[in-house]
């Protein structure tokens, strides 16, 4: 990087994705090449952890104190260079401190979607935190766990494409019991699996109950230009019951489709209609293939009238969230070395027209 000091960044949550970010990191000190990001602060809920130790996953992380408070982690950063808070938690209250961070000069990266995926008002605040300060947010981990959902919509609607609508598969985890389901097992048994498997939210009830599939839709429909709030958002659970969720599969067996958790937005009789919910998905359905934890989002614009665009890949898993998470952090780091041209930014309409 020409000499230049490394980003410094404080990671927030060291749970199984910031346990990854750890460990990649430390891959990075150990190569020739060195890395453009410095670690300079670690702490979960609780306690703060020695930077040092933490690069080194082969040991035990080492606690030095007690978290600092939200208020004062930019703190831990120091004053000058480029600063980037990395949050791989599912904490309310850190998402509703990122536009305080963003006001005060520091980047945000992000995996949780509390913060793009809240009210419309915080994510105002957001938006408009960083635009006075000059500074990023990175939220490509927030859905699809990096995959290229919101870098397409955001390109289309720069290139002056109209967006229509889209579907998708947004839940890694939904989909990996939804595929991993044969009536062998009772659906409580593989929800306790995937949550071992990292591949659930902390609290599983969360995808079970669809809000965090609402939470990615508002991400995307609000990326696209829709400014929806939560409650425009028609939310449909996965059953409770073990029998009833077996029933469903028994019944769309018996038609030849396939159950998927999806999410669609699209715009009928003079309004955008959004829900989540789970759908028998009949052979040839873009959203119908794949498998594992793979998200899927089909997109209808001008461009893709007639077929959608559709994008597809690992949508779950601490390893693919954790390489989001980073690419987020570096690309801040280069960008903050090439000077910003500052656009003037219109405001933008209660929703883009149909």
């Amino acid at each position: 990087m020409n000499g230049a000091a490394p980003a410094r960044i404080a990671l927030l949550g060291i749970g199984n994705v910031g346990g990854a970010v750890l460990a990649r990191l430390s891959h990075w000190r150990e190569g020739a090449g060195g890395t453009a990001l410095e670690l300079a602060y670690a702490a979960d809920s609780r306690r703060a952890y020695c930077p040092e130790a933490a690069l080194a996953p082969q040991q035990r992380l080492h606690p030095v104190g007690d978290a600092v408070p939200l208020a004062r982690i930019t703190g831990r950063l120091g004053t000058r260079g480029t600063r980037i808070v990395v949050d791989a938690t599912a904490s309310d209250d850190v998402a509703a401190a990122h536009a305080s961070w963003l006001a005060s000069g520091v980047h945000v990266v992000t995996a949780c979607k509390l913060g793009q995926g809240g009210t419309l008002a915080r994510w105002r605040g957001i938006r408009d935190a960083g635009e006075r300060a000059g500074t990023r947010y990175g939220d490509r981990a927030t859905v699809g766990a990096g995959l290229p959902l919101l870098d397409t919509l955001r390109a289309l609607q720069a290139g002056g494409d109209r967006i229509h609508g889209f579907a998708g598969v947004l839940s890694g985890s939904l989909a990996w019991l939804l595929d991993r389901h044969d009536g062998r097992r009772p659906f409580s048994a593989l929800v306790d699996e995937a949550r071992v498997a990292g591949y659930t939210e902390p609290d599983p009830r969360d995808d079970l109950s669809g809000a965090d599939v609402r939470r990615k839709l508002l991400i995307l429909a609000r990326a696209a230009g829709v400014l929806l709030d939560e409650v425009d958002v028609d939310v449909a659970p996965l059953p409770a019951l073990d029998a009833t969720m077996q029933a469903q599969f028994d019944e769309a067996h018996r038609r030849g489709a396939r159950l998927q958790y999806v999410a669609r937005l699209q715009h009928a009789d003079g309004r955008w209609h959004a829900r989540v919910g789970l759908e028998a998905l009949r052979t040839g359905d873009p959203l119908a293939s794949g498998g594992g934890t793979d998200n899927r989002l089909a997109i209808w614009s001008d461009r893709y009238r007639e077929r959608p665009l559709l994008i597809q890949g690992p949508g779950a898993g601490a390893g693919v969230t954790a390489a989001a998470l980073l690419d987020d952090a570096l690309r801040m780091a280069r960008e903050a070395r090439t000077p910003r041209v500052r656009a003037t930014r219109k405001p933008l309409p209660a929703s883009i027209p149909a």
